[in-house]
């Protein structure tokens, strides 16, 4: 089985256009390079961790543009937005790093590492041990995995690959077999995305039907389509420990003031 399995115009789109990015630069950047990067990366922060507290634990992510909206922020500040998201109350942040659809970058991810204390995760279609490698040696302390775009063998391999570096991934699913793949692979981690990955329309009523499938013993994300200190109230009633966000807070004159205010009662 393929590293790939079809899912629908745009992912698949966005997964041609990485695979011949990823093609490209591990041509200029081998593997043995990026173990060196890894070995002088920064310690590895605690993910799982920041998702575990007693709290509404929000994901803020740094997302310059999306296939659905086009661009989102500019000019795009990934060391202030960072700044203001911790200082918010933020758990981790997430920053997009694919650049041809996204506007991301991992020079992102850096800036934005540096200026906060927060576990970062990297998000991007990730599907070859290397992207993992290249996450670590850029200081990312996680992933992502679309259980979508890969086969149950990959699932497994960089869930390993991604412990063996200390980084426990953000395994993504969007349906209920999605999450019996995730769950077989091993994921602790789960993360529920809202957003139709092949009509990009964004359905809330997708994380509760699928909350009640997931163990007490993994962390249950909750991501698209919040925007309200009750949404993220009744999702964590219902079991999630953490809400990744991002369009919302990237779309406000002031993110930081956003976040506030999702994290505090009316």
């Amino acid at each position: 089985m393929s590293a790939h399995a079809n899912t629908g115009t745009v992912l698949d789109r966005i997964l041609e256009a990485r695979r011949a990015e990823v093609e490209r630069r591990k041509s200029v950047l081998p593997e043995t390079a990026l173990k060196y990067g890894v070995a002088a990366a920064s310690p590895v922060r605690d993910f799982a961790a920041a998702l575990s507290r007693d709290a509404l634990n929000v994901i803020a992510e740094l997302k310059p543009a999306s296939p659905s909206r086009g661009v989102i922020r500019d000019p795009f500040d990934a060391p202030a937005l960072a700044k203001a998201l911790e200082s918010a109350g933020a758990a981790a942040l997430s920053v997009l790093t694919e650049g041809e659809f996204f506007g991301g970058s991992l020079k992102n991810m850096r800036d934005a590492r540096k200026q906060a204390a927060l576990p970062v995760l990297r998000k991007d279609f990730i599907f070859d041990p290397w992207q993992v490698w290249e996450a670590r040696a850029n200081d990312a302390d996680s992933f992502l995995l679309i259980v979508a775009a890969l086969s149950d063998e990959r699932i497994s391999e960089l869930i390993s690959l991604g412990r063996e570096l200390k980084m426990e991934p953000l395994v993504e699913v969007h349906t209920g077999q999605e999450l019996d793949r995730a769950l077989a692979a091993g994921a602790r981690i789960l993360g529920v995305n809202n957003r139709d990955l092949k009509t990009l329309t964004v359905r809330v009523d997708t994380s509760y039907e699928l909350v009640e499938k997931i163990p007490d013993d993994c962390l249950a994300v909750a991501e698209s389509g919040l925007r309200t200190y009750d949404d993220l109230k009744h999702l964590r009633a219902a079991g999630f420990d953490a809400f990744l966000i991002g369009e919302h807070l990237m779309l406000s004159p002031d993110p930081g003031a956003a976040l506030r205010e999702l994290l505090s009662a009316p």
